[in-house]
């Protein structure tokens, strides 16, 4: 299994061995501490929970602070589960650092998308405007979106692109190539864009299409 929780820093650029300029997001991941195991005998499934992150003790609320104090942990912020194939052995307060990763290894990162608020048609969908001749009433508004039908049955169908909340949502961006890993800052370089503003939670997680 690999898979790390950290927070995205920003972007930046740096020059690889050969040469070539690569732009990269700077993911500061670890170390993390398994806080648990899930197995098939017990949970129907198998996977392990990590936590990484400060928190003060007053924060932790007593279920989770009963959870720490059984396993002899510190309370941590942040709690998420990575499923395995059940060959690799955790065990609780075992620490997880960068260094799972290596150069040139691909991963997919989940974090939560940066919330743009209330947005048209045009910029939520790529809809293209209306006509801006003095004569036209309908520049930028979605227009006519009721299909015809007969016998007064018109409605507006499920699922179809109208103006709405855009963002704030889970994405995951397949198939990132790791440029570099710092342990000694715990810090991870992905090559591309990585999903979040910064210092969002990011969950970076070995690719599931490594064959693709």
């Amino acid at each position: 299994m690999k898979g790390i929780i950290g927070r995205k820093l920003g972007m930046t650029q740096i020059f690889t061995g050969d040469g070539r300029l690569v732009p990269v997001t700077v993911v500061e991941a670890g170390p993390n501490v398994v806080v648990g195991c899930r197995t098939a005998e017990n949970d129907g499934y198998v996977a392990v929970r990590l936590g990484w992150g400060e928190i003060r003790d007053r924060k932790v609320n007593k279920p989770y602070r009963g959870q720490f104090a059984r396993a002899g942990l510190k309370p941590v912020r942040y709690i998420r589960e990575f499923r395995h194939d059940g060959s690799t052995e955790f065990r609780v307060g075992q620490e997880l650092k960068v260094d799972v990763f290596s150069d040139g290894d691909l991963v997919d990162v989940t974090a939560t998308a940066r919330g743009k608020g209330f947005a048209g048609g045009i910029k939520r969908h790529n809809f293209r405007r209306g006509p801006m001749k003095h004569g036209s009433k309908s520049h930028r508004e979605p227009g006519t979106i009721g299909p015809r039908m007969s016998g007064g049955g018109g409605k507006v169908f499920k699922g179809k692109k109208l103006p709405g909340r855009m963002g704030g949502h889970r994405v995951t961006v397949q198939r990132l190539s790791v440029v570099r890993v710092d342990v000694d800052r715990n810090l991870l370089l992905v090559k591309g864009a990585v999903p979040g503003p910064r210092g969002g939670l990011v969950l970076v997680r070995a690719t599931a299409k490594p064959g693709r």
